[in-house]
């Protein structure tokens, strides 16, 4: 079954988007990339009585992970990540100091580290991670009937830089056009920042990894 966005909001330091989906009818629901705000984000599922059954960071920059330990504290949810930016968040502190001046709280404890082809459920919604490096080691993109949930990975014209630790551009470029662009072309798009898109306007036009005419005939 296709998730259904319950909430979204721009969060955090560096506006990041994070978005509650899930099952409406089931009232579960999995919290993406909560990167801040989160005494909001809780105001909001308490709102709508859901029952958190997952937190996820798509990786583990500090703007997409500050509310994690928070929300798992409040809601006794799991918080998952990829094992391949394990060091990524070790760094997060420091990342802190050097890109805000600020001191972060330390990162939240991993409950359970997931891999490609892993499912997310609350009620009858699921995510399935797919694993797609580039922008860190680690990055996924979380993928529903009708939904394309894409990190830092793809972007609407854009995609996530590539210059900082462990970053990987052709890493990137495979992981989009090898296993993002094989999914049907009108899947809408929800990154982790910025406006929504589709598949099919990226591949047509995105510049960093647009498919060329002879590669899309």
């Amino acid at each position: 079954m296709s998730v259904t966005i319950l909430h979204h909001r721009v969060v955090g330091p560096l506006d990041c988007n994070c978005y509650v989906v899930g099952d409406s009818s089931a009232r579960r629901a999995i919290v993406i990339d909560p990167g801040g705000d989160a005494s909001e984000l809780l105001g909001a599922l308490a709102a709508q009585h859901l029952e958190v059954t997952a937190i996820v960071a798509t990786h583990a920059h500090f703007d997409h992970l500050l509310a994690a330990e928070e929300l798992r504290a409040a809601t006794g949810a799991p918080f998952y990540l990829h094992r391949a930016d394990e060091a990524l968040l070790s760094w997060m502190q420091e990342s802190g100091r050097l890109f805000l001046g600020a001191d972060l709280p330390p990162p939240p404890e991993v409950d359970s580290w997931t891999t490609e082809g892993d499912f997310l459920i609350a009620g009858a919604a699921e995510l399935e991670v797919v694993h797609t490096p580039g922008h860190s080691p680690g990055s996924i993109s979380l993928i529903s009937e009708g939904a394309l949930f894409s990190g830092d990975t793809l972007f609407a014209g854009s995609v996530g830089r590539t210059d900082l630790p462990g970053g990987d551009f052709a890493a990137l470029l495979r992981a989009v056009r090898g296993k993002l662009f094989e999914l049907p072309p009108e899947t809408p798009v929800y990154p982790g920042h910025g406006p929504a898109t589709s598949l099919e306007e990226e591949r047509r036009s995105n510049p960093f990894v647009g498919m060329l005419p002879e590669e899309s005939s």
